[in-house]
């Protein structure tokens, strides 16, 4: 009969002694030193992640301006493309595939001149990178195509596996109506 009260002393005592020592904890500096430090390292890693995500577009910017196709190798073959806006191309599409021949192919195969984009901004944040460019080109007619663009793109592993798309619908479908596509 004495070894049930002794543990419930012995483990009443154990359980005041722990959360005493967990509260005491809280305001010990070696525990605000300990948090800090995971902070800076949560940090430290947000901006490596911003910095190489922010990297690898800028070099895919450079290399499409440079005339390279760079989509193939930036976007993931699942990426999840959503174009916003009105007219017969906004709308969400779900792998590179899809993207590339309803929403690119009517417009650049109405092109002369593959699209050269001017950067603007971009900007970073973690994951997430937003780039604000214009874009022109010569139509198959000769006229000058001209947009203005805003993507927000979402990283992982060094792919965009997420992106959301704004440009002036009425430009793009212009260029798809009045332009006949080239012939390969």
């Amino acid at each position: 009969m004495t070894i049930l009260p002794t543990y419930d002393r012995v483990a009443g005592r154990s359980r005041a002694a722990l959360i005493t020592l967990a509260l005491l904890s809280l305001g010990l500096p070696g525990t605000t030193l300990a948090n800090t430090a995971a902070t800076q390292v949560q940090v430290s890693d947000h901006a490596a992640i911003e910095q190489r995500n922010k990297g690898i577009v800028e070099a895919a910017f450079e290399k499409w301006r440079g005339g390279t196709y760079v989509f193939a190798e930036l976007l993931a073959p699942d990426v999840v493309w959503t174009i916003h806006g009105s007219g017969p191309v906004a709308g969400t599409y779900r792998n590179q595939k899809d993207f590339i021949e309803q929403a690119s192919l009517p417009l650049t195969s109405r092109l002369a001149t593959p699209v050269l984009p001017e950067v603007h901004d971009i900007f970073a944040d973690g994951d997430t990178v937003i780039i604000r460019f214009d874009g022109t080109a010569t139509t198959t007619s000769g006229a000058p195509y001209r947009n203005q663009f805003v993507w927000i793109f979402e990283m992982k592993g060094g792919l965009v596996v997420n992106a959301e798309a704004f440009l002036d619908l009425v430009a793009y479908q212009q260029v798809v109506d009045n332009n006949a596509p080239r012939t390969q």
